[in-house]
């Protein structure tokens, strides 16, 4: 193999290129700092508002998807660079939804949710094939970035909202958007064919944990492997999820605290969950993904039976911090796992399409633990529940691995 393609050309520069792209486009978490000057500007139920994040997320999930699959036509830069202009393009028209509730689903909601969905698959896909050696570590740096938007962008969108409004918020924040997402696009790129670090060879531990050749989309959705890897993204998201969506009232409830204090317990938790991305992932490369996923299924079996007994808001809070450090650790170590199993060419529409776990688990996980509260008048059944599906969760990476095409042995 050629020298030239041994070496590391400014990769690091593209993985940079990547975590701006993706603190962008992360901003989306902080959509909760719209609801109230919307609610009282236009009269807008909170239901009808929030709806819009709803629809952002729910097209996320499909549009990284076909960011995949037009990444193999038309190379990463093309994709990043359109995202962007999405992106931006739907919160800067957003500005133009006054009074107007459909506007700002059709904007914000789908032409948002569809850049934001090119966009987060372009980082993750381009980057395990310039990181083969380090597969974990690079993949949860550029989902922690996803994860960090939110403390970023929350105050400066709370500033703007005091000094210009909401709508002229809006106006600003897409042009910001559509800069931070299309310049860094201008660096992403994919490696030359046969690409590997200077120095490096897999080691016997990570040809274990990899498989033995490069599947197409078509040939990963025909192992059952792949059906594997979604069901544990599934299962770590909704765990994750079903706490993000009753926080404060779950705090409420089982410590006694107050709704203002309640209110706090949200941003520590956002914090854990960008830190867990890039610390499970990172940690995935010296034990394994799946004994990552097993490690993250038992620690929050056992947090989840200890939440309803524990009567301390810090400790409650502690608790909480550590099942969003596995919520985020599932997606930071994720797109790793599945350039592991299938290969790093097409993880794009591979993880991509693997990335509908994430819109099911949104609405799995908060109704589960709504419908128990609603029939049993309080979280601590729900709260066991989870904890109990947790526990079985690990028998799935005990069981997983890498696959084999025919002629090949385990």
């Amino acid at each position: 193999m050629p020298d030239l393609i041994q070496q590391n050309p400014n990769r690091w520069i593209i993985a940079a290129a990547g975590v701006i792209i993706q603190i962008a486009l992360g901003a989306v978490y902080a959509w909760s700092v719209f609801r109230i000057p919307l609610t009282k500007s236009f009269g807008w139920t909170i239901s009808q508002v929030t709806l819009t994040f709803t629809i952002a997320i729910f097209t996320l999930g499909f549009a990284a998807f076909l960011g995949g699959l037009w990444m193999r036509r038309s190379g990463p830069r093309v994709v990043a660079v359109v995202a962007g202009v999405l992106y931006g393009g739907g919160v800067f028209l957003a500005s133009f939804s006054d009074g107007h509730l459909y506007w700002l689903y059709l904007s914000y909601g789908f032409l948002g949710g569809l850049g934001l969905g090119l966009g987060y698959i372009v980082p993750v896909a381009t980057l395990v094939q310039w990181f083969p050696d380090r597969r974990g570590m690079i993949t949860g740096i550029a989902v922690a970035g996803f994860g960090a938007g939110a403390l970023i962008t929350a105050p400066l969108a709370s500033r703007l909202i005091l000094r210009v409004g909401v709508l002229r918020t809006f106006a600003i924040l897409g042009i910001v958007y559509l800069l931070a997402v299309t310049l860094p696009a201008m660096a992403i790129k994919n490696p030359p064919p046969g690409y590997r670090p200077l120095g490096w060879a897999p080691s016997a531990a990570q040809q274990k944990q990899r498989s033995s050749r490069t599947y197409t989309l078509r040939e990963a959705l025909g192992q059952w492997q792949w059906y594997a890897l979604w069901a544990l993204l599934f299962l770590n998201t909704s765990a994750g999820i079903s706490i993000i969506s009753q926080a404060a009232p779950i705090a409420q409830e089982v410590t006694g605290v107050s709704m203002g204090v309640a209110a706090s317990l949200v941003g520590i938790i956002s914090i854990g969950n960008g830190s867990g991305r890039f610390l499970w992932a990172w940690f995935s490369d010296a034990i394994g993904r799946r004994w990552v996923f097993l490690l993250m299924f038992v620690i929050q079996a056992i947090v989840f039976a200890g939440l309803p007994r524990i009567q301390s808001f810090p400790a409650f809070t502690g608790l909480c911090f550590v099942v969003l450090l596995c919520y985020g650790g599932g997606f930071g170590t994720m797109p790793a796992f599945a350039a592991d199993y299938f290969g790093p060419e097409n993880v794009g529409s591979i993880y991509g399409l693997m990335l509908t776990a994430w819109g099911f688990a949104g609405v799995f996980g908060p109704m589960l633990i709504a419908h128990v509260r609603q029939g049993t008048g309080h979280y601590s059944r729900a709260l066991y529940m989870i904890g109990g599906i947790m526990l079985v969760s690990g028998l799935i990476p005990l069981m997983v691995r890498p696959p084999r095409y025919q002629g090949s042995s385990e």
